[in-house]
């Protein structure tokens, strides 16, 4: 049934339809009727993005007005455009989605009712809508009745830009405009831009309620302990924070207040390459009706899905309500985290395994940000780059990155947090020789470390990255645990290690405004 809403407010004068916050069962039925999608053995409906199979950074601007002008860190992470730039988009994309039906989704980012943001998204596309319907946290009948967005993102995937005349670097665009509080996508069916697009809106609005907005997933124990863990896509935040044994706070997207944590988000959006029931039954189960999985392989005639395959790309996607997962905290919040851990795909393969941190290593491996981009999850991307981003989220950090890092550091400090950086990447040798960490192994090491068995352990520092390495950890090989260990080559080890210090060395040559003790505990060359 069509809602009986007006869109006139956001110039949308002229629609032929608007469905307002279908159910799930609804949206996938539309989906499938207009040919987005087909269903699964297992259920999910299957779609395919197209080009982009991942976010296209490069073509994300945030809109230079001269309200916010002076806050925003500009540079390679945010481009600006300007305001006329923006308002010739803007009159595009209405044109574009006048006169035929729109699927619209009211709800919120943020579980904590006192921090929470009312969004509104738009879409021309059935198959989107249910995914910010999954991704978003959804509202009551009584809320939704009252709900008033502050913030609407205008999606639009089927218009292209032309980037001569729009003054685009392609024919997609992303564009964020904090002073109109409205967000334009177009050119991309990658659905992934809706919710780092908002993301982007809470790193920004958060800090200035004295909220931490953190890129990091979050579960939580029996007795209450709360664990978090930063890393970029594919780095394992989604897998690692799916435990049987504790409850999922949230996979992507939090804020730190002085009460505690909360999800932004009410669902989960998982990596599922190479996905099985053995590695990550949580997520293997959660793909059912009423999740929507992007660019896999299947077979059309059974219907049966490939998760081994990467002939599309790389980044195959699960998305789901994080209701899906079994012990899910509903409402996502939780208390002031007791264990924090980093997490990078190290493509050098010199990183331990896992690595106990001081508090001054804590805040220079986290404005350091360091990983290896994993093919496929941005457009281009084809195999591991070594990359630097800082607070393990440089492309949604509209501010400057010392500003999120002083923050941590002062949580940090004030609540006790222990502090791992977790090496899910290579080992044995780098990236096309050695291969990648066993993901049972670094589970048991995640799991000692919660349960502070691993804090029993003796430690050694390692002589170049400083950091303080186990010698020992429940149900893991101590051969393991020292990296050089399982290397054939001890001296292409010493000189790789070396090399991965230099770049510390040279990334951290940039920061800005940041204390020598957090400067100096950094790897030694």
């Amino acid at each position: 049934m069509a809602a009986k809403i007006s869109l006139s407010a956001i110039g949308l004068e002229s629609v032929a339809e608007v469905h307002r916050n279908l159910s799930p069962v609804l949206l996938i039925e539309h989906a499938l009727k207009s040919g987005e999608g087909v269903l699964a053995e297992s259920g999910a409906l299957r779609v395919t993005t197209g080009k982009n199979t991942g976010r296209s950074p490069n073509d994300k601007f945030v809109v230079d007005d001269p309200e916010v002008s002076d806050q925003i860190w500009w540079g390679d992470v945010n481009r600006p455009i300007k305001p006329e730039v923006f308002e010739r988009l803007y009159q595009k994309v209405i044109a574009h989605l006048q006169n035929r039906p729109l699927y619209v989704f009211d709800g919120f980012a943020g579980a904590d009712p006192e921090y929470r943001l009312p969004i509104r998204v738009v879409n021309e596309i059935a198959w989107h809508n249910h995914f910010a319907h999954q991704l978003f946290i959804r509202p009551s009948e009584e809320e939704l009745a009252n709900h008033h967005p502050e913030f609407t993102v205008l999606s639009a995937p089927n218009l292209k830009a032309d980037p001569e005349q729009d003054g685009t670097h392609s024919d997609v665009f992303i564009l964020l405009s904090l002073a109109r509080k409205l967000i334009l996508i177009g050119g991309s069916h990658y659905a992934g831009e809706i919710k780092k697009s908002i993301f982007t809106v809470m790193n920004y609005l958060m800090p200035q309620r004295d909220v931490l907005p953190m890129h990091c997933s979050a579960n939580i124990g029996e007795p209450g302990d709360v664990a978090l863990f930063f890393g970029l896509s594919g780095t394992g935040k989604t897998t690692l924070s799916a435990d049987p044994k504790r409850g999922l706070i949230g996979d992507d997207e939090h804020g730190w207040s002085d009460s505690g944590i909360f999800n932004f988000e009410g669902g989960c959006y998982a990596k599922c390459i190479k996905l099985s029931p053995q590695n990550e039954p949580q997520i293997w189960e959660a793909i059912r009706f009423g999740s929507v999985i992007e660019n896999v392989t299947f077979h059309g005639q059974t219907r049966k899905v490939d998760y081994d395959s990467s002939e599309i790309t790389e980044n195959t996607r699960v998305a789901y309500p994080v209701e899906f997962i079994p012990g899910a905290v509903i409402p996502g919040v939780g208390g002031h985290p007791e264990t924090v851990i980093f997490l990078t795909a190290d493509a050098f393969g010199v990183l331990p395994p896992i690595a106990r941190l001081s508090p001054t290593q804590a805040m220079y491996h986290f404005i350091s940000g360091y990983t290896s981009k994993v093919a496929g999850t941005e457009k281009g991307i084809t195999e591991p780059q070594t990359t630097f981003s800082p607070c393990f989220g440089a492309p949604f950090l509209p501010l400057h990155p010392s500003r999120y890092a002083k923050m941590l550091g002062e949580r940090i400090e004030k609540h006790g947090a222990n502090v791992y950086l977790v090496n899910t990447g290579w080992t044995a040798g780098p990236y096309g020789e050695g291969h990648r960490m066993e993901l049972p192994s670094t589970r048991a090491m995640i799991t000692a470390a919660l349960s502070g068995e691993l804090a029993k352990a003796d430690f050694q520092p390692h002589p170049v990255f400083q950091v303080e390495v186990p010698k020992s950890c429940p149900e893991v090989p101590s051969e393991i645990l020292d990296p050089k260990n399982t290397w054939k080559d001890k001296d292409a080890y010493d000189r790789s290690a070396n090399e991965l210090a230099k770049r510390f060395a040279e990334n951290a040559e940039g920061f800005s405004d940041v204390a020598q003790e957090i400067l100096t505990a950094g790897p030694r060359q």
